[in-house]
Order: C-alpha cells, then structure tokens, then sequence
C-alpha cells in the first residue's frame, strides 16, 4: 500500500480510514512537526526524504509546489 504523510489540515477521520485500509500513514502531529507553521516545502522535503507522498487538503500551494520539485514521491 501507499506510504503517505498527512498535512495538519487532514481530517483525522478521513486518516483512519486509510490506515483501515492498509496504507502506511504518518501525521504531521505523530511526526513531532505539529503547530510549527513549517512552511510547505519543508513538509513536502521532509515527505519527499521519508518516501511518502503527501496528503492534504491545501491543493493551492502544493500543485505549485509539485510543479516547481518535481523530484519527490507524489
């Protein structure tokens, strides 16, 4: 299954369900990195360093971001 890491503004419900499914989820909050205002790119490298695509709900600033570093998991 898919290694993702939630961004803060992931519903915890909604992450539930995909750990119910199988997928290998890590939050924002289990990763120590809660409530830091970390800006966009660093949870993006630090997903990008740990092999997980990122989660969220903040489409805007991360399709920029896709497209700018593309080298990442998704």
């Amino acid at each position: 299954m898919a290694r993702l890491y939630a961004n803060e503004n992931f519903a915890r419900p909604v992450v539930e369900c995909l750990r119910t499914l199988g997928h290998d989820l890590l939050t924002v909050l289990e990763a120590g990195k809660a409530e830091q205002a970390i800006p966009d790119e660093e949870v993006l490298s630090f997903a990008t360093s740990e092999q997980r695509c990122v989660i969220t709900f903040n489409r805007k600033h991360f399709k920029r971001l896709h497209r700018d570093q593309p080298d990442h998991a998704g």
